[in-house]
């Protein structure tokens, strides 16, 4: 089975930052090569609306065949408020508890980010899986770029 992977707008912005762009750029890779499938949300896609030209271009790369959009919904909202009602993110921090929501709801095997203060951080990720599996869904797997890149 091919590995889902759900990427948020740091990981797309992350191919033209100077610390982060080596690994993104290879994980990108691997979604254009089949090798992974790269799922992002309609808000994944606002966000990217708000993004420089360059930064919108880098999701062209990746062929429709290795690329799945999903959409929140009612069920993602209601997820991503349980995680600000139990403290895992603040209410000013609504999005990152969004995109950790739609990447549950929706079971990819992994969610990527370079946000190591709301989404990457192990104390917010145990409090995020709490919450999931309080209200029946699956752990998710929280990781970097370079945490799931294929070993070589």
């Amino acid at each position: 089975m091919i590995t889902r992977v759900y990427i948020d707008t740091s990981v797309i912005g992350g191919c033209i930052d100077q610390e982060f762009k080596e690994w993104s750029i290879k994980l990108f890779e691997e979604f254009r090569n089949g090798e992974k499938i790269a799922v992002i949300s309609d808000i994944t896609l606002d966000e990217l609306d708000l993004a420089p030209k360059k930064v919108q271009n880098i999701l062209k790369q990746i062929p429709d065949k290795f690329l799945k959009i999903v959409e929140s919904n009612p069920e993602t909202e209601e997820l991503a408020r349980q995680y600000i009602l139990r403290k895992a993110v603040s209410e000013k921090f609504y999005l990152d508890a969004l995109h950790i929501a739609i990447a549950t709801y929706y079971n990819v095997t992994v969610l990527s980010s370079w946000n190591f203060k709301h989404i990457v951080n192990l104390d917010r990720i145990i409090k995020y899986n709490s919450v999931n599996i309080e209200m029946g869904y699956k752990v998710l797997e929280i990781r970097s770029p370079r945490d799931i890149l294929k070993i070589e």
